[in-house]
């Protein structure tokens, strides 16, 4: 039995706010459009110039292929629905970098690095609190086979290389750098269950200590091994570069993991000012967002106000769960965003008008126009000519046996 969709607002709602779009959902008009769709150009060229090669994945995949190592988060934001043909649940994509690492994965199956870049459209379930886009035009690149910080640093230039096609100097943002293998080596001496985890894992995003010390005062080890001293200094690591330097003395005695991780996030450092050396950095070694996803450093670029351009980070043999595993590093951020950023475009709107009792014969000449670039609109009968004329400022005419363009007037 079908269902009467009118039945489910009144009648007099339904005509005023069927034009109404979801919330956290837009549209761009043509002036912004046009200046998306440049600034997606530039990008592609910046992206194609370094050696990045561009893939296109569907918007909608098997659910248990779209979610794969993403965590929980990610399934949270995922619009869900089954496929009519065969029952299978489906998964409105949310994110394209799992869909990439799929591809190179299981699609590229390439045994040295794959250097990869995208664009388009994701839709999620929710916001992520502040007023953003629940629809965002996600670019992004990943870099694939490769584990150490030079991938890393590679995959940050080519991100801060991104935003200045926005004009953004990199002398203008704060880049946010972490290291997720610093908590993970502290942590995995605890021999902690899923649960207890979970909760501190929670305290110290919350940077809250005192929930810290309460769980860890029921886990002997984190006392003996001086692991609670060290996640109360983790938890107050962050400020510029030389906190590197402060993290080394604090943790002095803690495993080998956490002192390799300390050395990737530094030779990360040099390499970003080694190019960029008017970057304000700021190291926060508590920033553990994406921890279920990622495994190395983490990063992300902010404007002056702390406005969030782009972000990203290592997420190593995420593609196990394709038959692959392969180390990775990659970022993203939103398109329209940062389009926002930039001045308005200048974008012509000239245009050239042809009368319509001239068009089949100007035809050729329209032709020959356009493909010089030029706005060619044609009368269109029974329209006022005045509406028509608005965006154009020169008329083709034929005079004296040739077509002409004459200023219209």
């Amino acid at each position: 039995m079908s269902t009467d969709l009118r039945a489910i607002r009144p009648v007099n709602q339904l005509s005023s706010d069927r034009w109404q779009l979801p919330d956290g959902v837009d549209e761009l008009l043509p002036d912004a459009a046009w200046q998306v769709e440049s600034l997606r150009k530039k990008i592609i060229e910046r992206c194609q110039s370094w050696g990045f090669e561009l893939v296109m994945p569907p918007m909608i995949e098997y659910l248990d292929s779209l979610l794969t190592g993403t965590g929980e988060t990610m399934d949270l934001q995922t619009f869900k629905l089954v496929d009519q043909q065969n029952g299978r649940a489906l998964g409105i994509r949310a994110d394209m970098t799992p869909q990439v690492a799929r591809i190179d994965a299981h699609s590229l199956r390439s045994d040295g690095p794959n250097r990869l870049f995208y664009t388009g459209s994701v839709l999620r379930t929710r916001t992520d609190g502040f007023g953003g886009s629940r629809s965002p035009l996600q670019f992004g690149a990943e870099l694939f086979g490769h584990s150490g910080p030079h991938s890393d640093i590679e995959i940050i230039r080519l991100m801060l290389d991104t935003l200045s096609e926005a004009g953004i100097n990199a002398s203008s943002l704060i880049l946010d750098l972490g290291h997720v293998g610093v908590y993970r080596a502290l942590v995995s001496k605890l021999a902690l269950s899923d649960e207890v985890a979970s909760e501190l894992f929670q305290s110290v995003q919350r940077g809250s200590f005192p929930d810290v010390s309460a769980i860890l005062a029921n886990v002997p080890q984190a006392q003996s091994t001086g692991i609670e001293h060290m996640l109360a200094q983790l938890m107050q690591l962050r400020g510029n570069d030389s906190i590197v330097d402060d993290a080394r003395t604090a943790f002095a005695d803690a495993p080998t993991e956490a002192r390799d991780a300390l050395d990737d996030l530094q030779a990360v450092i040099e390499g970003v000012k080694s190019t960029h050396p008017d970057i304000a950095i700021n190291v926060d070694l508590a920033e553990l967002r994406g921890y279920s996803y990622h495994t190395g450093v983490l990063f992300a670029a902010y404007t002056s106000n702390g406005e969030e351009l782009a972000r990203g980070g290592r997420y190593d043999d995420v593609g196990a769960a394709f038959g692959r595993p392969r180390p990775a590093t990659g970022f993203s951020g939103d398109l329209k965003k940062l389009a926002d950023k930039m001045p308005p475009a200048n974008r012509s709107q000239e245009a050239i008008y042809v009368a319509a009792a001239n068009v089949n014969a100007a035809w050729l000449e329209i032709v020959k126009l356009r493909n010089r670039g030029e706005r060619v609109l044609t009368e269109l009968a029974g329209i006022d000519r005045s509406l028509q004329t608005v965006q154009c400022d020169r008329e083709l005419i034929f005079n004296d046996g040739q077509w002409q363009l004459n200023t219209l007037s």
